[in-house]
This record gives C-alpha cells, sequence and structure tokens, in this order.
C-alpha cells in the first residue's frame, strides 16, 4: 500500500510504541538501545517522568493563548536562561530552524537600527548545517540541500571550516555577522578548534560584528556543560537553541545580549504557537532536571566513560572504525567501511545510532544514560563490529561473490 506521507524521508521499516530511559519498545516486540535520543533531542529520555507529570498538569490547564497576552511560565522560563548563560533576553519558537531565523533577522535589524541597513550579510562555514527554510539552507550552503529550489536567498557567505585568512577575506563592509556551530553534528561531530572560535569573538569586536552560536545540537547539557560555549571562554552575542531544551517536546529558543536584541522591538518578529504554555512547561520541567546541582558533572564523567569505551572499541576492530570524536555525550565514529552499513549492523545488534557527514556515525544517548546502559553500548556496538568483520573477511576469500 502506498503511505500517504509525502516521500521526502527514507525511514527504517521499524517503529516504536513506547519508550522508557534509554530503551526503546519495537512494534517487532524486541527492545532497543537509543543512542540517538531522536537525533540529539531526547535529553532525559522516553517518559521521563518529570517531563509527563509537568506535561499532562499543563494540558489540564491551558494548551494555547498566543504571544497576545503574558505567559508566566515562559517569563520563568526566559529569565532561568538568562540566569545560566550570556544572554539578557530570550524569544521563543517552535524549532531549531526558527530559533535560526530569528538570530539572523536579529543581527541584521541590529545593524539596521544602528544606521547601517547595508550590513546584511552573514559568513558562515562549509559544512554547517542550520535548518531546512530557504533561510537556513541558504546559511549552511550545502548545495544537496539547495539543488532544485531556486536562486539561493541573497546575504549569506560560506567560508572553508577552519580558515582563519580565508575568514579574513570574505568580511566586506556589508558584513553583519559570523555564525557557526561550536561542534558541527550533521557534518560529523566536527570540533572547531578553540582558537579559531576566539579569533572570530576577536574579528567580531574589531569589525562591529555580530557573533551566532548554532546551539541547537550542542545545547542544554550535550557537551557536559550546559552549553558548549562554555568549554571554549567564548561568549557569543546571539545563541539559538532548540533539540534537547524541550526534550522531545517541540520548541526552539533565540538567547542574545540586550544590544544585539534591541533592533526586534514590538512588530518586527514574532511566531503563533512559539512560547505557548505547554512548550514553557516541558522546558520547565527540562531545566528542573538539568540544572539539579551534580547533573552535568554527572553528564561531562558519563561523556569520558563512553569515549574511553569507543576508543578501546576502535581498537578492537580497526578495520571498521578509524576515528573517534565528540565531546561530553555527543559523539561520533569515523567508519572505515561505509557508516550506512555500520548503522544497519548496529540496528541488527538493537542499538539506534545515527549517520553523518564525513562517513560517521553520532552517539547521542539521552543524558540520563547509566555507566551500564554505556557498558551494554559497548557490548552490543562490539557484536555490530565484529559481524562486520566476518562479512569482509568472507568477501575477500577467493571464489566469494563477485
Amino acid at each position: 500500500m502506498t503511505s500517504p506521507l509525502l516521500q521526502n524521508y527514507a525511514r527504517a521499516e521499524l517503529s516504536f510504541e513506547k519508550g522508557e530511559g534509554p530503551w526503546l519498545f519495537g512494534r517487532d516486540g524486541e527492545r532497543y538501545l537509543d543512542f540517538g535520543a531522536g537525533i540529539a533531542v531526547n535529553a532525559l529520555g522516553h517518559a521521563h517522568p518529570h517531563l509527563v507529570q509537568a506535561l499532562t498538569e499543563q494540558a489540564s490547564k491551558i494548551w494555547h493563548t498566543s504571544n497576545l497576552v503574558q505567559i508566566p511560565e515562559g517569563e520563568r522560563l526566559a529569565q532561568r536562561l538568562v540566569d545560566n548563560t550570556f544572554a539578557d533576553v530570550v524569544f521563543f519558537s517552535n524549532s531549531g530552524a526558527e530559533a535560526n531565523e530569528a538570530a539572523m533577522k536579529m543581527a541584521r535589524r541590529y545593524h539596521y537600527v544602528n544606521g547601517n541597513p547595508e550590513r546584511f550579510r552573514i559568513i558562515t562555514f562549509e559544512g554547517a548545517f542550520h535548518g531546512r527554510t530557504l533561510g537556513t539552507i541558504a546559511a549552511g550552503g550545502q548545495a544537496k540541500y539547495l539543488e532544485g529550489f531556486g536562486p539561493k536567498a541573497e546575504g549569506f557567505d560560506q567560508v572553508p571550516f577552519d580558515d582563519l585568512e580565508a575568514l579574513k577575506a570574505a568580511i566586506v563592509p556589508e558584513t553583519a555577522a559570523l555564525m557557526i556551530e561550536p561542534i558541527q553534528g550533521e557534518s560529523g561531530i566536527r570540533q572547531i578548534p578553540v582558537a579559531f572560535l576566539r579569533e572570530l569573538r576577536a574579528l567580531c569586536d574589531r569589525h562591529g560584528l555580530l557573533l551566532i552560536f548554532d546551539e541547537i545540537q550542542t545545547g542544554v547539557g550535550r557537551t557536559g556543560k550546559l552549553f558548549a560555549y562554555e568549554l571554549t571562554g567564548v561568549t557569543p552575542d546571539i545563541m539559538s537553541v532548540a533539540k534537547g531544551i524541550g526534550g522531545g517536546f517541540p520548541m526552539g529558543a533565540c538567547l542574545a545580549t540586550a544590544e544585539a536584541a534591541k533592533g526586534l522591538t514590538a512588530g518586527t518578529h514574532g511566531t503563533t504557537f512559539g512560547g505557548n504554555p505547554l512548550a514553557m512547561a516541558v522546558g520547565n520541567a527540562v531545566l528542573d532536571v538539568i540544572l539539579e546541582p551534580g547533573f552535568l558533572k554527572e553528564v561531562e564523567r558519563k561523556g569520558l566513560l563512553l569515549k574511553q569505551r569507543l576508543a578501546e572499541l576502535k581498537d578492537r576492530h580497526p578495520g571498521v572504525i578509524a576515528e573517534v570524536r565528540g565531546q561530553g555525550l555527543m559523539m561520533g565514529l569515523r567508519t572505515v567501511v561505509p557508516n550506512t552499513e555500520f548503522i544497519a549492523a548496529a540496528r541488527a545488534q538493537k542499538i539506534f545510532v545515527i549517520g553523518a557527514g564525513d562517513n560517521v556515525v553520532r552517539l547521542l544517548p539521552p543524558l540520563i544514560v547509566s555507566d551500564g546502559d554505556i557498558a551494554e553500548a559497548f557490548n552490543r556496538l562490539d557484536a555490530a563490529c565484529a559481524a562486520m568483520e566476518t562479512e569482509l573477511k568472507t568477501a575477500a576469500q577467493p571464489g566469494a561473490a563477485q
């Protein structure tokens, strides 16, 4: 039977009926260890009791009012984000792409109100992924996402990854901002060197530019800090957030200093659903857990443990795994074999992992993953690697099928 769904996803022949912590329960009766977390979204795993309680309690009160009235839970969540980051103000959206659209509009409007409307160009970096809207695919600059959608939206300039001279050459009088992910997730868990990020901050200060950090995948505890910029000593002017901030409920946010945000006054930007009471209740519940004393230290510790186990996996299977990358619970394996084959082998061992660019497999477990879950993940990945080695050995034997 042909599905009525638009065929824009290559979906696996797999579906789940429930989840609990880091585990997914398939309709096929099997239990899967979830080391994808819905692409870094389910920060607290599945069916976290505190999130379930917050959502159901709010659902029995009020779901939506629009931003024509005050939303106290949104005020509270914004204040908590301000109190725990560099930011002075917060704009809530429904997704990461919308958070990035807000960030880009904010940067352009900043220069406009400063009397420099010609400063609208934003420099981004090759390999970036900022979303799927016409604006954010132009910002990302990847040909595979731009193809077939007409002229690329004006105002975005890409420079090579970690090329300071190319960046300096790209800054022109029309440049408004630099936009970067501290770790490029979709391009293969590529960490931006701290020294390069510091150069970006210096260039922004020198040229009067705004620095935008896209922390949609790195944020809300994923790297062992609340946000990855804390690891670098570099503070952005604007930061986009999504994925983990809702723990599975769709929401995003754009955080900024008061100076950077001064152009977005009443009527200049908005959203119907963004910041509604349901989303705000869940967002506050997520922060209740992540901001508990010691929680992020535990993420940091578990991230180190996972990295050590993955290094052991690489040593055991050099014909399958070439490199271990990442920070905290945002890890990547660059594989020798096609990453799609590794993902399939892992799925056969009932562990869910995610592909990325540069032939990388991402491991993005929920932040509540236990030491025992990490040990179980190692065992399943070890079995997947062993199965692949057997296949490779069989294929290499004389007389093997051509």
